[in-house]
């Protein structure tokens, strides 16, 4: 009997050895000798040898991990940060494009802005190293490397007190001189703009910090809050109790109280009539046409209400208060010079216009007036009949006219004289 235990051992710990499968835990051979058995052993004779096979052992060198090429591969979940607003058959080329070129020029446009509010337009190197934020250049970054490239725009130079200094170009100062002028020239327009934003506003009321901070959308120049006090008989300063100083409304002017969709209903109405869509929910079995489901659409579309208007009132889900949103953002846009604007402009009036937290897929609703782009986390709205199907505004505003001039010359390297003509000429 000792004889087979021992085969009966050595016989199963070969077979052991030459497993290539981990178990999950580890083995014990339970071993039971039932009672039904015609003879009956002697267990303490047998225990000692028992105990060799139902002792637990280490299978830890076997190999327990499922080779990486024998996996299935789970395809990781896109987050809002980088999943892009429109799938690739809804995708507009040119409109993505223009959200490509705002990240170019990002340091270019920051950077100008910072530096025109600063003394002689200087300001050091050091200094510049630690504002990645208000330049605009990546964190972590030299921001000698973003000044190299736009050369003819940025500067950098030594100090009489040894510091290194960066700022405008002395060709840059001319350009900021004429762009100076266009804002003087603009200064009118700029004004009824604001005053629109006022007249579209909840109280006829926005805090000056929040036109500041959005003065660019709209060619608004930085000392604007300086110059409010020359229209008395438009704006009023109030400073409240915590020190916010806010832009009241005056005189309301009912010839501004027009949007622009209420001036191209009267040159082209079916035009006008087909830029938003708020469908009738109706069942199958009314087997519609198209023409039909237009006209039936229109009972609900039509008609519009202003932007203008006192939303403010209107039941937050009604279809009116939609379309009231809906036809501030469209007022909003044409206000603007590019005739678009992100999220965190949108935002930034979110109480004034009485917008909701659904705006996003509110204009992703209207697909014929709005286009959005970039990412969900950062997206866009673009104002479509404003451009043509090169992707070009169809008006351009002087000071967009200046900025397109601007990057021109932020992607050229040097000006060479040309000698038969005696004029420079920029590569």
């Amino acid at each position: 009997m000792t004889n087979s235990f021992m085969a009966w051992r050595y016989f199963f710990l070969d077979s052991i050895s030459n497993l290539k499968i981990k178990p999950f835990k580890t083995l014990t051979l339970q071993i039971s000798i039932p009672h039904s058995l015609p003879w009956s052993p002697k267990i303490d004779l047998v225990r000692p040898y028992l105990a060799q096979f139902i002792s637990p052992f280490s299978t830890s060198f076997l190999p327990t991990k499922t080779p990486k090429k024998f996996k299935k591969k789970h395809k990781k979940k896109e987050s809002p940060r980088t999943k892009l607003v429109q799938t690739e058959a809804n995708r507009i080329p040119h409109f993505e494009h223009i959200i490509g070129h705002d990240i170019q020029f990002k340091f270019l446009i920051k950077s100008k802005q910072f530096l025109s509010k600063q003394p002689e337009h200087v300001l050091r190197l050091d200094d510049a190293g630690k504002l990645y934020h208000e330049l605009g250049f990546p964190r972590g970054r030299k921001v000698s490397r973003s000044i190299e490239r736009h050369p003819l725009i940025f500067e950098t130079y030594r100090h009489t007190d040894g510091k290194m200094w960066f700022g405008f170009t002395e060709f840059m100062e001319e350009l900021y001189s004429e762009e100076q002028s266009i804002m003087d020239a603009m200064e009118t327009d700029r004004v009824d703009k604001v005053r629109k934003l006022l007249m579209m506003s909840a109280n006829k009321r926005i805090p000056l910090s929040k036109i500041h901070h959005c003065r660019t959308l709209f060619g608004i120049p930085d000392d604007f809050r300086d110059r409010v006090v020359k229209y008395p008989n438009y704006f009023r300063i109030v400073v409240e109790d915590d020190g916010k100083r806010i832009l009241e409304l005056v005189n309301w002017d009912p010839l501004l109280a027009v949007s622009a969709l209420e001036k191209e209903f009267m040159v082209d109405e079916d035009r006008a009539k087909k830029a938003f869509k708020f469908p009738v929910k109706h069942g199958k079995d009314l087997d519609l046409d198209m023409d039909d489901q237009r006209k039936l659409n229109l009972l609900n579309t039509l008609p519009l209400v202003s932007p203008f208007s006192e939303g403010s009132k209107l039941d937050v889900w009604t279809l009116e208060a939609e379309k009231y949103r809906v036809g501030v953002i469209h007022e909003f846009l044409s206000l603007t010079l590019e005739k678009r604007a992100s999220i965190h402009h949108i935002v930034e009036f979110k109480d004034e216009f009485c917008l909701t937290k659904h705006t996003y897929h509110m204009l992703l609703r209207q697909p014929k007036a709005f286009y959005l782009a970039g990412t969900e986390m950062n997206w866009a709205v673009f104002l479509k009949d404003a451009y043509d199907e090169n992707g070009d505004l169809i008006k351009k505003d002087p000071q967009v006219i200046f900025n397109e001039k601007l990057y021109k010359y932020a992607q050229m390297k040097e000006i060479v004289p040309e000698s038969d003509f005696g004029t420079k000429k920029i590569m």
